[in-house]
């Protein structure tokens, strides 16, 4: 059973810093030696943490120095998602992918598998549009379509109620009405601290040469990649072996309250 561990500080800009930490837990053993695992798990109450992202928001989540958060757009993609799936399942990590609703309603077994192997499963709309070029309606209509497909492919029932209120916008384009609505409907909003340019044509040693290049300069953050891309896929075990070897340590993120849920059930 995960056990959540309380936070005091007598620091007001600590505590402040800590709004997002609902609480930590030490990750799952991993049954293999020299992984580079999970090191704990960072709950997000969008209550008091609506948004986070230095790439689009004022602030991020409260990372140490040398910690990241893995996080996967736009699958599922099964030729894909499959592979990352694989090198994260090799050094027992924990990520997040945010889901584009289409796909999620053409491939539900992959989405069960991302979830059955401990992965967070956020949202990403129904078809991966420019959100902040279409009308407010049609936007809405984007948000709860995408999230009722991922649920449907998740859970069997096609509510526009996330069971993982995480969402994160298409290209990063969003207008102030649309994050009030995710705010108002208890969703957090999540950008990115860096990202991999992955979208961009590279090798996969290209990719990973800017990737480690841009964490190194960081030291820390919520890294964006996309599970769809085959340069990714295959640069993901060098990626996660540069992280090992360089002293980096992995948080996986989960809602508020979802360990707790976790541990009631067993």
């Amino acid at each position: 059973m995960t056990k959540i561990l309380g936070l005091s500080c007598t620091s007001m800009s600590v505590a402040v810093a800590l709004a997002a930490l609902v609480g930590t837990a030490s990750a799952a053993d991993c049954p293999r030696k020299d992984t580079l695992g999970t090191s704990r798990v960072l709950s997000v109450d969008a209550r008091t943490t609506p948004r986070v992202g230095l790439k689009s928001f004022p602030q991020t989540l409260p990372l140490a120095d040398h910690e990241v958060v893995l996080t996967f757009d736009d699958g599922p993609n099964p030729p894909t998602t499959s592979k990352v799936l694989a090198a994260l399942a090799q050094e027992c990590v924990r990520a997040t992918f945010f889901l584009v609703g289409l796909p999620a309603s053409e491939h539900p077994d992959m989405v069960k598998r991302i979830a059955r192997e401990g992965h967070t499963i956020g949202h990403h709309t129904w078809s991966h549009a420019y959100m902040a070029r279409i009308p407010f309606d049609k936007a809405t209509s984007e948000i709860d379509r995408g999230i009722a497909a991922d649920e449907m492919a998740l859970n069997g029932a096609a509510t526009t109620t996330p069971s993982t209120p995480f969402f994160r916008f298409p290209y990063f384009e969003q207008t102030q009405a649309e994050l009030d609505l995710l705010q108002s409907r208890g969703i957090a909003v999540f950008g990115a601290d860096l990202w991999a340019s992955d979208w961009e044509e590279m090798t996969p040693d290209e990719e990973l040469k800017l990737i480690t290049e841009r964490l190194a300069a960081a030291g820390k953050g919520i890294i964006l990649f996309h599970d769809p891309k085959a340069r990714t896929a295959a640069m993901m075990p060098a990626f996660l072996r540069y992280l090992r070897e360089n002293g980096y340590h992995v948080v996986h993120i989960i809602p508020a309250g979802a360990a707790q849920k976790n541990a009631d059930a067993h």
